[in-house]
């Protein structure tokens, strides 16, 4: 069919497919990479990664072809591939990106230690032609800054020639991560409480009890009680899903990462129980692609409990993620696990009531699952009875910035970071005295050390402005310039924003252009503020302005000696 145009031109509107031609080699490509993969909506970020693995990039001419295989509007394919930090997309004709990338972590741990100097050295060194060095965010190694990977290789506390020994050697993959295997897993008495689960021995409301006696928690930051969540989706119909938020990308958080290399099996138990609790369809594991050598163990470890006939076939799916910071906000990530870019949803309804693929689900954090199994062996008075200052159960700390031992440390809840900092962390660093901290990493707000003895825990912080959230705890010192550690944050957020609400959107890239100011409006920044929290759609937004709250309510005078001039409201 034709349609007649003014000029008496003639343009053809039908029978053939609009936009750029399907190309049958890179659809070749793709049959060859993907072999007889399903091409269900919600694999269309682990095919991305498939390409991207192969390819070391996206092409479009591949992106075209792999919307024909999946019947998906190319716009669609674009969308998901743009949004994700990990995709290299080149368009056709554009030089593809070099054959090696070295990521240099620009977190604030990682800048404390020195980073920017070690990238600028690092592309001195390199012709961006041959090596391309770029900044990435925080990697979860906040304890070994400054932290690089190079290839799929992480090196921390490192050094230009680390990284040219790396580079030298030729190994870019993985590094090699030493687990604790089934065998002996099971032997240590694992897997008991699950058989008791199944075969009904211990019962739902048995459990449940004994967690609201423990006190659990959800550890990824919201710290809404354990065996109530469960309850709300378990009187949800079914079909029901859980979902393992295993996407730790707040800055100097490393908890998750710690556990999950030392015994992947108990986590799994914790979340096999779970999901026999709320009778789950099946189990979705949500981790990030920063921990490349950690999928190989998850990997390894899901198929020891698939042939010891503990799970079956299929019933665990390991997803990764891409590079986005928003998709540990639990609507977020389900969106990302549905193929989808990572932006929340709004809300009502919750995730337990409609969550992955529209059905109630479960969201659970890493840590949150790996107790569940210890506390029932030892009993709920053992973790309930280690809390100080009036609090109950243990924390595990992600502690980085200028103390002796930086790492993760299981201390009681309630310590105050004074304690923390002098019992577990070996005292702060010579030369160094403590200024300020953050206790629940970039969005938890920020601290002088005049408040180093409030207890750390859960509902204790919000008085101070701030919150614990996943308990990483970042320690600045007097020798840190103040002003850089704000706008590191607050870019982390204008970079991470998911764009999908304008104060978020706006409000990030605003505060920031405003503190790298000398002088500084109080009333605009917490105006500005303000606007943010309350009409932010999710928690980054809501959350990005309190380290700027904080400085303002403590740092005044730091400020001005820093060069700083901050006018009052009501000194205008």
């Amino acid at each position: 069919m034709t349609k007649n145009l003014p000029s008496g031109r003639r343009r053809q509107t039908r029978g053939l497919p609009r936009g750029r031609a399907l190309d049958p080699a890179a659809l070749a490509d793709l049959d060859t990479l993907l072999g007889d993969s399903p091409n269900a909506p919600d694999l269309l970020i682990e095919h991305l990664h498939r390409l991207q693995d192969h390819f070391g990039h996206l092409s479009t001419r591949h992106l075209r072809a792999l919307a024909h295989r999946m019947r998906l509007p190319m716009a669609a394919v674009f969308e998901t591939a743009t949004f994700y930090a990990h995709f290299d997309i080149v368009d056709d004709g554009e030089t593809p990106p070099p054959a090696v990338t070295i990521r240099v972590c620009d977190s604030l741990s990682c800048q404390l230690a020195g980073a920017g100097q070690l990238k600028s050295a690092l592309e001195a060194g390199h012709d961006a032609g041959q090596v391309r060095v770029i900044n990435a965010p925080c990697m979860g190694r906040c304890h070994e800054a400054p932290v690089v990977e190079v290839g799929h290789r992480h090196l921390g506390n490192t050094s230009v020639a680390a990284v040219e020994a790396v580079l030298k050697a030729g190994d870019l993959s993985p590094e090699a991560i030493d687990w604790q295997r089934l065998a002996a897993y099971r032997a240590d008495g694992g897997f008991a409480l699950l058989a008791d689960l199944r075969e009904g021995r211990v019962t739902v409301d048995q459990l449940a009890a004994t967690l609201e006696a423990a006190g659990l928690r959800g550890l990824g930051g919201a710290g809404f009680p354990t065996f109530r969540k469960w309850g709300f989706v378990r009187a949800e119909p079914a079909p029901r899903y859980m979902v393992i938020n295993a996407d730790e990308g707040e800055p100097g958080t490393i908890k998750d990462r710690y556990y999950l290399e030392r015994s992947p099996h108990q986590f799994l138990e914790g979340a096999l129980i779970s999901a026999a609790v709320v009778d789950a369809t099946a189990i979705y594991i949500y981790l990030r692609d920063e921990y490349p050598g950690l999928h190989h163990v998850l990997h390894e470890a899901i198929a020891e409990l698939e042939e010891a006939g503990l799970a079956a076939p299929g019933y665990i799916v390991l997803r990764r993620g891409a590079g986005a910071y928003i998709c540990g906000e639990e609507s977020a990530l389900i969106e990302s696990l549905e193929g989808k870019p990572g932006k929340p949803r709004h809300r009502p309804p919750f995730v337990a009531q409609r969550g992955l693929f529209d059905r109630p689900t479960l969201v659970n954090n890493v840590e949150t699952v790996y107790w569940i199994p210890e506390i029932h062996r030892r009993g709920a008075d053992w973790f309930a009875s280690q809390g100080r200052h009036g609090r109950k159960g243990l924390r595990s700390f992600s502690v980085s910035g200028r103390v002796n031992k930086p790492g993760v440390h299981l201390a009681p809840a309630g310590i105050t970071l004074a304690e923390l900092v002098e019992e577990y962390c070996g005292g702060m660093l010579d030369g160094h005295q403590l200024m300020a901290y953050l206790p629940g990493g970039a969005s938890g707000g920020i601290l002088p050390a005049s408040l180093a003895d409030v207890p750390l825990d859960f509902d204790t912080l919000q008085p101070h402005g701030c919150f614990i959230g996943s308990a990483a705890v970042m320690v600045v010192s007097d020798q840190d310039d103040l002003r850089g550690v704000l706008t590191n944050l607050m870019a982390f957020f204008a970079d991470e924003s998911c764009g999908q609400c304008t104060p978020c959107r706006v409000g990030t890239e605003k505060m920031l252009g405003m503190l790298e100011q000398d002088e500084w409006d109080a009333g605009a920044l917490r105006q500005l503020s303000q606007v943010m929290m309350d009409a932010s759609i999710c928690g980054l937004g809501q959350a990005a302005p309190n380290p700027v709250l904080g400085v303002l309510n403590h740092f005044t005078e730091r400020l001005a000696a820093q060069g700083i001039r901050v006018v009052q409201e009501d000194a205008r």
